[in-house]
């Protein structure tokens, strides 16, 4: 089993714009102009942490007069599990490890987040390239999620494949939330997929050839983190996200 560069991360400012960044390429998506008076980008910022350290970011830089990201902000060689294993220790299936994902708010108002996080396998081709394998299990790349009073499960978006998240609260400027999981396991049963087939030799005997179904393959776990200003907040979500929610009157969030 490879570990391989698992980890792609995104972060999104409020509803005008909505990023994606992979480990080399960054696509900007916009939305409804509507919301454009209303949106204060030049102060919003999220980040991932990931054990304790900042991992991914992005922030909207003040400085920049034309409204353009900062690209300084944004570390895109930037990966999940930099630290996962010591030197010279390869990776076990089986083996829990520890995980602690949380979100950050690095900017200078506060926000409501969510994440998105996918799970899946690869074959990578001698050319480089991958092939996402649909017919392997994400349900082996255990993701254990805790604090889920205060993480809520989307069930109308999620999939074996992709998991979203909303916190329940704002997060405040500077703060962090609590963690959404804490630990990853890639299962050892993934060992015992196997395919079998059979074929007739020369001499008629049958044989069976044995190939286990995971050998070669890479898994991805991807963190998506998305924020939105709290100003305007449950027409923000709905514009942006395409969700419903409700916010109380002391701003908790849920899910309709």
């Amino acid at each position: 089993m490879t570990l391989g560069n698992l980890a792609l991360f995104a972060v999104a400012a409020v509803l005008l714009i909505s990023s994606s960044i992979g480990s080399a390429r960054a696509a900007l998506t916009f939305f409804s102009k509507t919301y454009t008076s209303r949106v204060q980008t030049l102060n919003i910022g999220v980040s991932l942490v990931e054990n304790g350290s900042f991992i991914a970011w992005r922030d909207y830089d003040k400085k920049t007069a034309d409204g353009n990201w900062d690209v300084n902000s944004v570390p895109v060689d930037q990966r999940l599990f930099q630290n996962l294993l010591d030197e010279n220790e390869n990776f076990l299936m089986g083996k829990v490890y520890d995980e602690k994902l949380a979100v950050h708010n690095s900017g200078n108002i506060d926000q409501y987040v969510r994440v998105n996080i996918y799970r899946y396998w690869v074959k990578v081709k001698e050319d480089g390239s991958e092939e996402k394998l649909l017919d392997l299990s994400p349900d082996l790349i255990d993701l254990n999620f805790v604090n889920t009073n205060r993480w809520l499960l989307d069930n109308e978006s999620t999939t074996p494949e992709r998991i979203v998240l909303y916190y329940d609260s704002i997060l405040p400027s500077g703060e962090t939330t609590l963690p959404f999981s804490d630990t990853l396991k890639v299962d050892g049963l993934a060992a015992d997929h196997v395919t079998q087939t059979k074929t007739t030799n020369k001499e008629g005997y049958t044989v069976i050839t044995t190939t286990y179904d995971y050998d070669g393959v890479e898994f991805r776990l991807e963190v998506e983190v998305n924020a939105v200003q709290t100003h305007n907040a449950k027409d923000a979500i709905w514009s942006t996200w395409g969700r419903e929610v409700s916010i109380s009157s002391d701003k908790k969030l849920s899910l309709r």
